[in-house]
């Protein structure tokens, strides 16, 4: 039986900095959502906030639903 699990050592540089770039992009998203979301208030979020916070941290997915679902529009029109 051989072991399938890939160790750091095992990858090669392109994949080394895969690694490193799509963790630097999911970290950025994470600190982006996070800080949006303590910034804005409680009628600026569409739902609860400890619920954005809590999806914020699902990778790459849940800070990208947060900006996409989780803001209002709070653009006001000038007549």
């Amino acid at each position: 039986m051989t072991n399938s699990h890939r160790t750091w050592r095992d990858l090669g540089p392109g994949a080394r900095v895969a690694v490193i770039v799509g963790g630097a992009v999911q970290l950025g998203l994470l600190g982006a959502a996070q800080l949006d979301i303590k910034r804005r208030s409680a009628e600026e979020l569409n739902g609860p906030r400890w619920l954005w916070i809590s999806v914020s941290f699902i990778n790459f997915v849940g800070p990208i639903a947060y900006f996409v679902f989780g803001r209002r529009d709070t653009a006001t029109k000038s007549d």
